[in-house]
C-alpha cells in the first residue's frame, strides 16, 4: 500500500468528529483531481488541498510502500505516549482505491478489533462490497464533490456507491465543500443528491479555502445554507490554527 504520510496525534479539523484527538493515515493516489478547488502547487498546477497525495507524476517519489504491519507499528509508536486510543482517520487521496486489497482489510480488521474508532474519508465514487461485520463499524465521511470541483458529474457522483455505503455502514455522513461564488448552484446540487439517497444521514457543509482569508466569505455562505436547510456547519479548525502546514 502506498502511503503519503502518517501523523498525529492531532485533532480532526472538520466533519462530524471535529476536535477529536486523531491519528491520520493518508493513502496516496486518487481517482479525482478537483482542480476547481484552486490550491496552487508545483509548476502552476492547481488541485485539492491534499495534492501531495494525489499527483503521482510530481509526488510519487515521496510516497512510501507500507505493509499493514508497518502501518500498525507506526501507529503504535505515535500513540505510545498516550493513555487513550485516539480516533484513526484513514484519508487520502482516495483510500477506498485499496478496499479490495487484502492488506488494507487486514489493517481495518486489526485496528477495529484492537478497540480503535475508525473514520474513512472518501469521495464516495467507488463501489465497495461489505462482506465482513467489522466493515460496518467504520464511520464513512462522504465528501461528495460538487461542480465547484470542476470534475464532471459522471466522475464525481456515483449514487449506487453512495447508497451502498448508507445502507451497509452503521454510520455515515455527507460533507460538502461550499464557496460563496457558486452557492446557488451548489445548493441545487446538494438537494438533488439528497433526493436520491435511500436514508437520511447527517449533512455537513464546510467552506472552501486553505487560509482564513479564503475561508471567511465561504463560511458565511455555508452557514446561511445550513440554517436554510437544517444542515450542520463544519468549520475547518486545522486551517484556522495551522493554515496549510502539514503534519501537526
Amino acid at each position: 500500500m502506498q502511503i503519503s504520510e502518517i501523523f498525529g496525534p492531532t485533532v480532526q479539523g472538520e466533519g462530524l468528529k471535529k476536535g477529536t484527538p486523531s491519528i491520520f493515515i493518508r493513502f496516496a493516489k486518487c481517482n479525482l483531481r478537483c482542480r476547481g478547488f484552486g490550491v496552487a502547487y508545483g509548476d502552476g498546477k492547481v488541485g485539492c488541498d491534499s495534492w501531495y497525495a494525489v499527483d503521482a507524476k510530481q509526488c510519487s517519489q515521496t510516497w512510501k510502500d507500507y505493509s499493514h504491519s508497518d502501518i500498525i507499528k507506526r501507529v503504535e509508536q505515535l500513540i505510545e505516549p498516550l493513555n487513550y486510543k485516539p480516533e484513526i482517520v484513514i484519508t487520502g487521496g482516495e483510500p477506498l482505491l485499496n478496499w479490495n486489497n487484502e492488506a488494507f482489510q487486514s489493517l481495518l480488521n486489526y485496528l477495529i478489533e484492537d478497540g480503535f474508532d475508525i473514520t474513512i474519508e472518501t469521495n464516495a465514487t467507488l463501489s465497495i462490497n461489505f462482506t465482513q461485520p467489522y466493515q460496518k463499524k467504520i464511520l464513512f465521511s462522504m465528501s461528495v464533490k460538487l461542480s465547484n470541483s470542476l470534475e464532471p458529474y459522471n466522475k464525481r457522483v456515483n449514487l449506487p456507491a453512495i447508497n451502498s455505503i448508507i445502507d451497509n455502514a452503521n454510520n455515515a455522513y455527507f460533507k460538502f465543500v461550499i464557496d460563496a461564488k457558486n452557492i446557488n448552484q451548489l445548493e441545487k446540487e446538494i438537494i438533488e443528491i439528497l433526493s436520491q439517497t435511500n436514508k437520511k444521514i447527517p449533512i455537513k457543509v464546510m467552506p472552501l479555502g486553505i487560509t482564513n482569508e479564503e475561508l471567511n466569505p465561504n463560511a458565511q455562505s455555508a452557514i446561511k445554507l445550513a440554517l436554510k436547510h437544517n444542515f450542520r456547519y463544519s468549520d475547518r479548525i486545522h486551517i484556522r490554527i495551522w493554515g496549510d502546514i502539514r503534519e501537526v
